[in-house]
């Protein structure tokens, strides 16, 4: 299950940001998973308690964010949605196109919890 790689390059990461902001441990996480990007939230969410055992992030809530796959034909220009398994343009139908978005996974937030001053 790649997914708890994922998980693990996710929680370095997040360790990452709290180091960088002097803060106590991360509260909530957000991830942006397109469709095309070969991880599957369920599996991802299921990973995480592992990956982050023993780390700042361990009492983390994770939450997921997901975006259509948009793509840009090289015939006509438009930029539309597509479906899953048919990346063709949605304005004339062309099949020579380029995903603008949908292939993504990005760690869109962190909320921290920090030491009162």
């Amino acid at each position: 299950m790649h997914e708890l790689a994922v998980a693990q390059a996710l929680v370095e990461q997040v360790e990452a940001v709290i180091v960088q902001h002097a803060a106590m441990q991360a509260s909530l996480i957000r991830v942006h998973i397109g469709p095309l990007a070969g991880v599957v939230p369920e599996l991802l969410a299921t990973a995480f308690p592992l990956a982050a055992a023993g780390s700042r992030a361990e009492h983390a809530e994770l939450e997921f964010s997901h975006a259509p796959i948009t793509v840009r034909c090289q015939t006509c220009g438009a930029e539309t949605e597509a479906a899953m398994n048919r990346l063709l343009c949605g304005a004339c139908g062309d099949w020579h196109t380029q995903i603008v978005s949908g292939d993504e996974l990005l760690l869109e937030s962190v909320e921290l919890e920090t030491v009162p001053t």
